[in-house]
């Protein structure tokens, strides 16, 4: 029966699927792209198909919404499990409405069509969906196999994603001629941070059943979406009244301005209620442009280009250069200055957890850091100088290695679907 892994990621997914050859390849998502944006668009207008209300997926979804169509844009999906929102159904243009479960279950079918729609799947996931909450985290895997299953998967496994990458790192490794390493793989992505401390080696990888080659799993739920969050209150949001003080001497209420910079709560600030309600607080503003540029925003639908602006700005800071950010598209002229030293200011609250899991993990392994032969680093935040720099520097002993960050965690899923479906 044919099978396939998939990784379903916050920010991005990708698929593997058996070359035919006794390997697993990549599958082309979009022309010439082995992965694509966890994204998806839903038309205000059109016929329903088969497969449901009209859709676009992956780059498509996004070029429909920066074109400026009727309708709504769905990212982060991912961020959803575990929480009450699966079951709920959300606006998603044209008075249609979504379960966000259907959602997600809307985005593996794309992907398993796209796999040749295979039975068979082994599904990455973090470490923890929910960090310190065992029953919303099961809940979690439960409701991602559920969607996996509703569109015609029948056997479905899961592994843990930096688990994956550390395979996709030991056979790196083998190709190099390295020996036994003890890895520290640093998965950091769009919605989680994700650490495991695995032996790999040549002799190791012909096993199965690596259960004692994995010493610790460990993670925190901070990553890039996280990042982009912190960015846009940080160095947009205030612009439009974010932490200004009224003519009353108070703070303005944060709440709206929270949701704005959260992908998946952005639609709720489009609430015919919420806009006019602060239609009518232009009085408890000391200055009125700003307001005028918030309501902006609201009222012109523009909070999801605003987060991707902060993402383009959160990339544009990473390598360690001060920015500008384009806002003309709110007020003419606008465009507001991003350094780098507020950047970090930002996000090293963030910056600081994640170091620090990922020393715990190492102390969960029951090892110290000059015991850490190589770091294996992948995900799509790791693009970040800072990060990965503080990272490295608390194990200087350790070999520093960067694998491909958005297809690492689906080549180490395909080794393992292989090694389990393979021969069954």
């Amino acid at each position: 029966m044919p099978f396939c892994a998939i990784d379903f990621g916050t920010s991005n997914s990708a698929v593997a699927v058996p070359d035919g050859a006794g390997a697993m390849r990549l599958v082309e998502l979009e022309p010439g792209q082995r992965t694509m944006p966890t994204a998806v668009f839903y038309f205000s207008e059109g016929p329903h198909d088969a497969d449901g209300p009209p859709r676009a997926f992956g780059r498509a979804a996004v070029a429909a919404y920066v074109e400026g169509h009727d309708g709504r844009l769905m990212r982060s999906m991912k961020s959803i499990l575990g929480s009450s929102l699966i079951d709920q159904t959300t606006d998603v243009g044209g008075g249609r409405g979504a379960r966000y479960s259907d959602i997600v279950a809307g985005y593996l079918k794309r992907l398993r069509r796209l796999a040749g729609e295979p039975a068979r799947a082994v599904l990455g996931r973090p470490v923890f969906f929910v960090d310190g909450e065992p029953a919303r985290d099961a809940a979690a895997q439960a409701q991602l196999e559920a969607c996996a299953r509703a569109v015609g998967f029948t056997d479905v496994q899961f592994q843990y994603e930096p688990i994956a990458a550390a395979f996709d790192f030991e056979q790196q490794a083998i190709r190099e001629g390295r020996g036994e390493q003890i890895v520290l793989v640093a998965d950091i992505g769009g919605g989680t941070s994700d650490f495991s401390i695995v032996r790999v080696g040549p002799e190791r990888a012909q096993r199965l059943a690596r259960r004692d080659d994995i010493l610790a799993s460990h993670g925190v739920h901070i990553a890039g979406t996280d990042f982009d969050r912190h960015i846009e209150l940080a160095g947009l949001l205030q612009a439009f009244g974010y932490k200004a003080t009224g003519p009353s001497g108070r703070e303005l209420p944060s709440g709206l301005y929270f949701d704005l910079a959260t992908w998946h709560l952005i639609n709720t600030c489009y609430a015919p209620l919420r806009v006019a309600e602060w239609r009518g607080m232009k009085s408890w503003f000391s200055d009125v442009r700003q307001h005028a540029r918030l309501m902006t925003v609201l009222e012109e639908r523009l909070g999801h280009e605003l987060a991707a602006r902060a993402e383009g700005a959160k990339i544009a800071v990473s390598g360690g250069a001060d920015t500008t950010v384009d806002l003309s598209h709110v007020e003419a002229g606008l465009v507001l200055p991003l350094s780098e030293r507020t950047a970090v200011d930002a996000l090293r609250a963030d910056l600081d957890r994640i170091i620090s899991t990922a020393h715990e993990t190492v102390a969960l392994a029951g090892l110290a850091p000059r015991q850490i032969n190589a770091l294996y680093f992948t995900g799509g935040s790791t693009g970040l100088r800072l990060l990965v720099d503080g990272m490295a520097a608390g194990f200087p002993r350790a070999l520093r290695v960067t694998g491909d960050r958005f297809a690492s965690v689906a080549t180490g899923l395909g080794l393992h679907a292989q090694r389990l479906f393979a021969k069954a």
